[in-house]
């Protein structure tokens, strides 16, 4: 009896869903379908949809057509054979009714996602009006998705497709955008970027829920939000807020009178359930639905929103979590995916050693490139010490861009500046072995190397001589007679100045693991 009534109610349930997609008389594609498309090179092209139940749906791009049937759902998919870099093309979809996308382009697809930094237009970075009059790039082509919270993953979303011109580079993700502009310069292909970010959000909620679950050492944020949730008043928070604007109004009133700054508005109630920072929230809203768009890779800086307290040291966690459900989603193997390294912020170094949360997600991205087909953009050398969201996006771009062309590509070039590897003891020297060194190791600006520290058993870390041997530096000091531990570069804004001689700074680095 109770197997026939849970039978009644899944069938049921069932149902009411495939019948809300049922209503879809007209054929009907995704978003990110439109004009102006750029489809991944060399791979088979996932094309899907919508359409009446059974319906029988026709697909067309250049020489080829592919055919499927809708399912009781609605759905429906195709993929169509892999073609070489090319375009203008016309994709068309026929069912009951037909569509058509025209100036579709075939080339390198890559997705750009993570938090202000990577949301940051062009128009925003350093030397827009030279990067706008230059912008004549109609080959490179971005989709911006529309910011969207949801509880659950959705199936769609909205976005458009905007060609590269001085009128559209303002809009666009520079971090995105300058990426993009390298690869179609050294690969003379046409370039497409996904947009998919928002500022101010950590990375849980770019990864789905199932993928955070899976992992204890996230319980207790989750629970947190779990909580937060539940406990949620509307009519409470409406009259707390109520009494904040009361308070600000006073104050921004008697800082007006007094020729100072107001303080800012206090934010008016906001249902945790619609917030950007609950985990998942936008992986369902801007990552889910751009699943199985074929591309080539995925690019990220974001970070900033995690580097606070000790939630630090779950970010290399919370990376490698994300990346690997990414991947999983998009069932194309271990794609490419590569991440903005935190620059350099704040005031500068002081002490040989400066630790903080800003420091261990950098390490934590470093740590992160275990993960196979990872790669990373070092940038403390081209941040602000007095703005988080520094303005030279173009070596930001085309750092990433390297790692991308050295790799995915396989051009003969270094693919960034020197990682550690490796720490030998030798008397009361310790010899550090680098990844990454290309033709040689070079201290940027002729002078003697700087931002290397040493300490002894004791843990206390000082400034240490360290010179360039070769293709290793050899680190020392007069103070630790039995040195056990290197750091490099170990502060927010370190006085650092390791590079290759390709002109690409060293990662900050630490050969211990003690616990601060």
């Amino acid at each position: 009896m109770r197997r026939s009534l849970l039978f009644k109610v899944v069938v049921g349930l069932l149902f009411a869903v495939c019948a809300a997609s049922a209503v879809r008389a007209d054929v009907k594609l995704p978003g990110v379908f439109a004009d102006h498309m750029v489809l991944q090179r060399d791979m088979a092209l996932p094309v899907w949809g919508w359409a009446e139940p059974g319906e029988k749906v026709t697909v067309t791009l250049g020489e080829q057509t592919k055919t499927a049937t809708a399912d009781g759902c609605g759905k429906w998919q195709v993929k169509l054979d892999a073609m070489p870099a090319g375009g203008p093309h016309v994709l068309s979809v026929k069912g009951n009714n037909a569509l058509k996308i025209d100036d579709v382009l075939v080339g390198e697809v890559w997705i750009g996602s993570g938090q202000s930094n990577m949301a940051m237009s062009v128009a925003g970075s350093a030397n827009f009006e030279a990067e706008k009059a230059a912008a004549n790039h109609p080959k490179i082509r971005m989709f911006t998705v529309s910011r969207k919270t949801a509880e659950e993953p959705q199936t769609d979303c909205t976005g458009q497709w905007n060609v590269c011109s001085p009128d559209t580079v303002g809009r666009f993700s520079a971090t995105a955008y300058f990426f993009g502009r390298e690869l179609h310069k050294a690969l003379d292909v046409p370039v497409g970027m996904i947009n998919s970010s928002w500022g101010g959000t950590p990375v849980q909620a770019w990864t789905s829920l199932p993928a955070q679950e899976a992992l204890p050492q996230l319980k207790p944020m989750l629970d947190s939000w779990k909580k937060r949730i539940a406990e949620y008043d509307p009519e409470k928070a409406k009259q707390q807020y109520e009494k904040q604007l009361a308070v600000w109004k006073d104050r921004a009133a008697k800082a007006k009178a007094a020729g100072k700054r107001p303080p800012r508005r206090p934010r008016g109630p906001y249902d945790p359930v619609n917030n950007p920072h609950r985990p998942a929230s936008l992986y369902n809203g801007m990552i889910a639905p751009l699943v199985p768009y074929a591309l080539r890779g995925g690019i990220w800086y974001q970070g900033e929103s995690n580097a606070g307290g000790s939630s630090a040291k779950l970010y290399g966690l919370q990376l490698q979590a994300m990346i690997t459900n990414w991947r999983n989603d998009w069932a194309q193997g271990d794609f490419p995916f590569l991440w903005v390294q935190l620059p350099n912020f704040r005031g500068l170094q002081q002490q040989p050693v400066e630790t903080s949360g800003w420091v261990i997600v950098q390490e934590e991205m470093l740590k992160s490139l275990s993960l196979p087909g990872s790669g990373m953009a070092v940038t403390i050398d081209i941040g602000e010490a007095a703005d988080i969201h520094p303005k030279n996006k173009q070596d930001v771009g085309r750092r990433l861009a390297q790692w991308a062309l050295a790799t995915t590509y396989g051009k003969d070039m270094v693919a960034c500046g020197p990682l550690y590897k490796s720490m030998q003891k030798q008397g009361d020297k310790i010899t550090i072995t680098f990844d990454h060194v290309g033709s040689g190791l070079v201290a940027k600006g002729g002078e003697g190397l700087k931002g290397f520290a040493v300490a002894g058993a004791d843990r206390k870390f000082v400034w240490a001589d360290a010179k360039i041997k070769g293709d290793k530096v050899v680190v020392s000091s007069s103070q630790v007679k039995d040195p056990v531990a290197v750091r490099y570069a170990w502060a927010m804004n370190p006085i650092a100045n390791l590079y290759n001689k390709a002109g690409l700074p060293a990662s900050p680095f630490r050969t211990d693991d003690w616990q601060e």
